[in-house]
């Protein structure tokens, strides 16, 4: 080194490296809360997703249904059984809601299984993640109202996020 040319000294450059260290540090615990929120939003989304997919079909064939059963009187998997006529055509629907084990886990998938006039069925899938459990998922149908309490959790990372909403809707007179 020439005379007066100055350079850094090792409590500098570790000062510096100290520094960036805690940048780094910090920055990278941030990203990571990031896409932790974004799991967690993602889970609760589905859960929300599932519950309301839920709630609009059976709202739907409760509306148009003159004969409902709710879970009280059905043996499982069955979870409701919505029957109708249809004024026009003279068909009549019959729609049964159940309960079916999803490949891990305790949770259930919702099935929608109609059929026109006792004939070939056609079943849709109406939700998933659906928490079996009584308290959490029921139907009640209490002075010509049915209650429908739906419970979806997506566990897909920890903690679980879940979402319950209560319907009530007024099958159309029989």
């Amino acid at each position: 080194m020439k005379q007066g040319e100055k350079g850094f000294t090792n409590l500098e450059l570790i000062v510096a490296i100290a520094i960036i260290a805690l940048v780094g540090g910090a920055t990278t615990a941030a990203i990571f809360q990031v896409f932790k929120s974004a799991e967690r939003n993602n889970d609760h989304m589905t859960a929300v997703s599932q519950v309301q997919n839920a709630g609009y079909w059976i709202s739907r064939d409760t509306l148009m249904a003159q004969n409902v059963t709710a879970t009280d009187n059905l043996t499982p998997p069955n979870f409701l059984v919505l029957n109708w006529v249809e004024e026009s055509s003279g068909d009549e629907y019959q729609v049964v809601y159940t309960l079916e084990n999803m490949p891990d886990g305790e949770l259930k998938k919702l099935h929608r299984i109609r059929s026109i006039n006792g004939g070939s069925s056609n079943t849709t899938l109406v939700a998933q993640y659906i928490d079996p459990n009584p308290e959490k998922t029921k139907c009640e149908l209490a002075n010509g109202v049915l209650s429908l309490t739906v419970t979806a959790m997506v566990s897909d990372h920890s903690p679980a996020e879940s979402e319950t909403r209560t319907y009530q809707v007024v099958p159309r007179p029989g």
